[in-house]
């Protein structure tokens, strides 16, 4: 007699199991598909309602994240992408779209976590393949997923400053974007049908299948304050109201030479020497009418603007200064330079990425692009590219390019 409460309890888990898969099929258009094991996967958080929830908080998720990558990614490549310029105004646009971006992604990754654990069971799926709509769902699975985990996976090392690979993370962040977008509306034309039905009223207030642990809405409830977590610690970065509880956040806005972060040194763009020597000169040609060769003193005796303009970096922080100096359409005047297209703007460092940038007409004529030369009251500090730095609204912090040597205005 003592055992038959044991097998009643084991009879009673086999039936919950069989109910959740059947759900589960739901969730993803597998019905009649056997998994290896009924047994193997016992939790009733294998759920079509669950797997719709996540999915949809997926694809938000992803959606900001793609949109506000393209942002980025034209901000940084204007002219290999041949779209429209980035505009100048709001001075604190981009600031808020990398925020937002890298937020996001962050946010985003309990969520896969959550999403994968729940659908996974489908994986031992028999038959592996019912037909060619579900064979090319699954197909859609391999870009989708791996793409996902890259996004990801890569994004958070990237925000450390941390680069452990060859390539170019900003060209591989934006195909591989292209290809997960791709396999995922592929994916939500497969499962469209059961999703709905999984974010029905119906479903909603149909009763939970048996069983122990955590229920659906506190295993969705555990999720969203993981992901609400994550993006608490770390957003501090960027939002400076949280900056006292973002205890993962890899920068501390106020933390650096004049209050400001700082991602290169002049150590290592290997800049010191040229930087303070005293023959400096700040060259302006290409297509202008009178070429110049301006020294420190030169550009410290010209009239003189302040803006107050953020550095956004693409790894997510930013933070705002007072700049000081001269502004670059008063030089382009100066020079005599006819109807500008580009202005491309060349560092005294002579290797590595990003030493150099390109202005466009439009950030070109703005009042507060300047060539900066002071932060505040003081001189630019030599990490923050003493003796002169471009400045710009609405800018990616890769493209205020750091000691300035020379302006090529192309008409």
């Amino acid at each position: 007699m003592s055992t038959a409460p044991g097998r009643r309890g084991v009879g009673e888990r086999i039936a919950a199991g069989e109910s959740r898969r059947r759900a589960l099929e739901g969730a993803l258009g597998t019905r009649g598909v056997v998994p290896a094991s009924r047994a193997a996967f016992p939790s009733r958080l294998h759920d079509e309602r669950i797997a719709a929830i996540l999915g949809l908080a997926l694809g938000i998720a992803f959606a900001v994240c793609f949109a506000t990558g393209l942002v980025s990614h034209l901000a940084q490549h204007p002219l290999d992408l041949g779209l429209l310029s980035m505009p100048a105004e709001p001075a604190w646009l981009y600031r808020v779209t990398q925020g937002v971006h890298v937020a996001t992604g962050t946010a985003a990754v309990p969520l896969l976590l959550a999403k994968l654990w729940t659908v996974y069971p489908l994986l031992f799926a028999e038959p592996p393949v019912r037909n060619a709509a579900h064979l090319v769902a699954r197909i859609a699975l391999v870009p989708l997923v791996a793409g996902a985990i890259f996004l990801l996976g890569s994004g958070l090392v990237n925000i450390t400053g941390w680069y452990p690979w060859s390539f170019s993370f900003p060209v591989a962040h934006y195909f591989t974007a292209w290809i997960v977008m791709g396999a995922l509306l592929v994916h939500v034309g497969a499962i469209w049908a059961p999703a709905r039905r999984g974010l029905s009223r119906a479903a909603a207030r149909a009763p939970e299948p048996p069983g122990d642990g955590l229920s659906r809405r506190g295993f969705l409830g555990a999720v969203a304050a993981a992901a609400g977590a994550v993006t608490l610690l770390t957003a501090g970065q960027t939002v400076r109201p949280l900056r006292g509880v973002s205890l993962l956040a890899p920068r501390d806005p106020a933390v650096g030479p004049q209050g400001l972060p700082v991602n290169k040194t002049a150590i290592g763009a290997g800049v010191i020497e040229t930087a303070r020597d005293p023959g400096f000169a700040l060259v302006v040609d290409g297509d202008v009418a009178r070429p110049l060769r301006l020294s420190l003193a030169d550009l410290e005796a010209l009239p003189q603007h302040e803006a107050e303009l953020p550095i956004a970096c693409v790894e997510g922080w930013s933070a705002s200064a007072r700049w000081g100096g001269v502004r670059v359409r008063d030089l382009l005047e100066l020079a005599g330079a006819g109807e500008v297209r580009e202005v491309r703007v060349s560092s005294l460092q002579e290797r590595g990425s990003f030493r150099a940038s390109r202005l466009n007409a439009i950030h070109a004529a703005h009042e507060d692009t300047l060539l900066a030369l002071r932060i505040g009251d003081a001189p630019l500090a030599l990490d923050h590219g003493f003796p002169c730095r471009l400045i710009a609204p609405n800018r990616p912090g890769v493209q205020q390019t750091k000691w300035v040597a020379r302006l090529e205005v192309r008409a």
